[in-house]
């Protein structure tokens, strides 16, 4: 393994050692307190532009394969994990973790205290850093960070967005059979490909919903056109990566989307672009919610569920000017599920695909079928 520095913006030095791909990169630090999942987690295109801190400290010892693929890639900028098992032992694995990261290009990240950046993340936010397994003098590092983008300046969504429409051909896993079931669908979905997750397409298709996954760019007019021709039934806004802010020809079409009364569901990135459309700008969390295991109030039935998550930006509470509130986040009391007044339109924060997770919120896609 070789020696990797870690320079952080407020100016903490650390020395570990690396894993999978070598070089220099920089993202924002966040921590993620699942227990399971850590492939799932590393190919799933919302974590773009970030580096993952993994408070479970055991990882790699299952491997990784096919099958367990969030998306065709692995987006983020590297892992942090206290210790990397490279001698993995499961009936399933395919490749090691190092064999995964070094194919796409992910610094891995090892032997170095994860509760101590996880507690520092806690009290002082996520913040930006820089990682190298070439640079290891502090000022040179921090020159590399004060002259790289911030993750809020990057438009992400243009690289982890598919480049040509096509059908999801799969539904839920069966863990009996392991093998994705065949979808049986009566009515018709386009999914806006933000940087989309394989299992909530699976929870779509199990759903009874056949979804085509179209580029991020496909415009509205086109969208209208298809739902006024009944060629589809309503849209779904996926999640992805960075800050809902900036993406201004996405908040224009979802616009253009609510004025023709199109059945909307939106998860993470989409639920806040949903509010950023309705005139309520998000808001940046301190350090985000990243886990398997945050519970969350739903506000119908005053049930606890226990949820997966992965935002650093949340609605406003004033939101409920024009949306009632459905689900609350019970860490914070932060908004988690809305259904807005005065358009066939619902959106949750958390990931009710629950990939990995539990599979307490998977009735939220029956709803949206039920809308349909």
């Amino acid at each position: 393994m070789e020696k990797v520095s870690l320079y952080f913006e407020n100016g903490m030095l650390l020395e570990a050692k690396s894993f999978g791909a070598s070089g220099t990169s920089v993202g924002e630090v966040v921590f993620n307190t699942s227990l399971t999942g850590y492939q799932e987690i590393v190919t799933d295109p919302s974590y773009a532009g970030q580096f993952v801190t993994f408070t479970m400290p055991e990882i790699g010892n299952v491997g990784c394969n096919a099958q367990d693929m969030e998306s065709k890639g692995a987006y983020c900028k590297g892992i942090i994990v206290r210790s990397y098992q490279a001698r993995p032992s499961n009936f399933r694995c395919e490749e090691t973790l190092d064999v995964l990261l070094k194919r796409h290009g992910i610094l891995g990240i090892t032997e170095i205290d994860t509760r101590f950046i996880t507690k520092m993340l806690r009290v002082e936010g996520s913040m930006m850093m820089v990682a190298s397994t070439e640079i290891h003098d502090a000022d040179e590092l921090k020159k590399v960070l004060e002259s790289s983008p911030r993750i809020e300046d990057v438009n992400y969504i243009e690289q982890v967005s598919t480049k040509e429409s096509y059908i999801h051909k799969e539904a839920r896993y069966n863990a009996e059979t392991f093998k994705y079931e065949e979808p049986n669908t009566s009515k018709k979905i386009i999914a806006l490909d933000f940087g989309i997750k394989r299992n909530i397409l699976n929870e779509l298709t199990h759903a009874g919903m056949e979804v085509e996954v179209v580029p991020n760019s496909m415009k509205a007019s086109l969208i209208i056109e298809k739902f006024k021709a009944k060629e589809i039934d309503g849209v779904f806004l996926s999640n992805g990566p960075g800050d809902p802010l900036i993406l201004k020809e996405e908040q224009e079409k979802i616009k253009a989307l609510i004025a023709a009364k199109i059945p909307l569901f939106g998860i993470c990135l989409g639920h806040q672009l949903l509010s950023i459309a309705h005139g309520y700008d998000t808001y940046k969390l301190k350090f985000g919610h990243h886990g398997g295991n945050h519970p969350v109030m739903n506000r119908a039935n005053n049930t606890v569920e226990i949820t997966a998550q992965n935002h650093n930006y949340n609605v406003p509470d004033n939101i409920t000017e024009v949306a009632t509130v459905t689900h609350t986040n019970l860490f914070d009391n932060t908004i988690e599920g809305l259904r807005y007044n005065d358009s066939p339109t619902m959106s949750v924060q958390h990931h009710p695909e629950a990939s990995p997770g539990p599979h307490e919120s998977a009735y939220i896609f029956a709803e949206f079928k039920g809308m349909l």
